[in-house]
């Protein structure tokens, strides 16, 4: 589990392809403090088990499912990217949940400027847009932001100059594919309404039955 307080950029400094899963170096070094082999790091909002570490640098495996569910396949040595260690039970949850477990991709459709924010409006599909609200949170290439508005089509994000500054997002542009993580509340209390498995799921017998009316 994450935060989407990005703690630092790295470098990827080598892609080793082999079939359709490929291995990543990824030069580093705040995120490598106190990490031992094993350990999650999420890499653009993808949680990732670092397989090797080395000086300055730690060794992920991404497989086939992530290769298509995320931007992850168009990597390669140069390409900065946003890094967070795994959250501990002690740390400040200075964002808000973030499994790692990418959704989906959105495209850019576009980026201005005002004042000292930058503003984005990312495309995205249903079902993706299904679990975005007002005022709620996404983590976008691992970064957690608020989104200010949502339509059928798209939502929109500001970012504070801060975010600007520590995370890869103003290295993005209009037409960028970027990852996105949807709240996982959501998606949990969808499955609850629904009843998914259980049967009835919320209805108002269900309710009284359980004192709530």
């Amino acid at each position: 589990m994450f935060t989407g307080i990005i703690e630092e950029v790295g470098t990827i400094s080598s892609v080793r392809r082999g079939g359709k899963a490929f291995e990543l170096d990824v030069k580093a070094h705040r995120v490598l403090e106190g990490t031992r082999v094993g350990d999650s790091i999420a890499v653009d909002g993808v949680c990732l088990t670092v397989t090797s570490l080395h000086e300055l640098v730690f060794r992920v495996d991404v497989m086939q499912e992530t290769v298509s569910r995320t931007t992850l396949h168009s990597l390669k040595p140069g390409s900065k990217v946003n890094l967070e260690r795994a959250l501990r039970l002690s740390d400040r949850l200075g964002g808000h949940l973030v499994a790692g477990h990418i959704d989906g991709t959105g495209m850019i459709m576009e980026r201005k400027s005002e004042d000292n924010s930058e503003w984005f409006r990312i495309e995205a599909g249903g079902e993706i847009l299904r679990y975005i609200v007002e005022k709620g949170s996404v983590a976008v290439d691992g970064i957690s932001l608020t989104v200010v508005d949502v339509d059928k089509r798209s939502f929109r994000v500001s970012v504070i100059p801060l975010t600007q500054s520590e995370t890869t997002i103003l290295l993005k542009r209009t037409g960028d594919t970027v990852n996105l993580e949807c709240d996982i509340i959501g998606k949990y209390v969808e499955k609850l309404i629904a009843g998914e498995g259980r049967g009835a799921g919320v209805t108002l017998e269900a309710l009284a039955r359980n004192g709530f009316i």
